[in-house]
């Protein structure tokens, strides 16, 4: 039989091999430590150690995430959308949002790839282009009102 500080040990053994890769937020740890079985009390006791130790800590998680999807580049409401699916606060979320926001224009962002899209796609009909412009940004995650006021107003410069 295998003893309880055995299978602590084991449990952040994993936990560490997991956050090696990438941070982790806690849900994501919480779930990968159920999908290899630990008890509930052991994946608490690990998800614990391993905040006291600042090795886990989900606005640290959010900040890095946040920067690394405005990097690809992810509008928003995505990056919302994706840090609630990772278990990430709304408060934590609002923070680390308002700091990344004050360094990033989306408007600007979305010009940028209309333009870049527009070029791509300047062989097929304008409203077709239009179309699929916007449903590439919308599925980015960039919000419907710029995305529209954007293609507007360079449709009108370009065709």
């Amino acid at each position: 039989m295998i003893s309880n500080k055995e299978t602590l040990l084991k449990a952040r053994e994993y936990a560490f091999l997991l956050l090696k890769f990438r941070l982790r937020s806690e849900k994501e740890l919480y779930q990968r430590l159920k999908q290899k079985k630990f008890s509930e009390e052991v994946i608490r006791d690990t998800i614990e150690f391993l905040k006291e130790k600042k090795f886990l800590d989900d606005g640290l998680f959010a900040k890095g995430w946040i920067n690394s999807r405005i990097k690809k580049p992810y509008g928003l409401r995505r990056i919302v959308q994706e840090l609630k699916l990772k278990g990430i606060d709304k408060e934590i979320i609002e923070e680390k949002l308002g700091e990344a926001k004050k360094n990033y224009q989306e408007e600007e962002v979305v010009e940028e790839l209309i333009e870049e899209r527009l070029n791509k796609l300047k062989n097929i009909e304008p409203q077709t282009a239009r179309k699929r412009v916007y449903g590439y940004l919308a599925r980015r995650g960039f919000s419907p009102e710029i995305i529209i006021d954007k293609i507007n107003i360079l449709c009108k410069q370009t065709y």
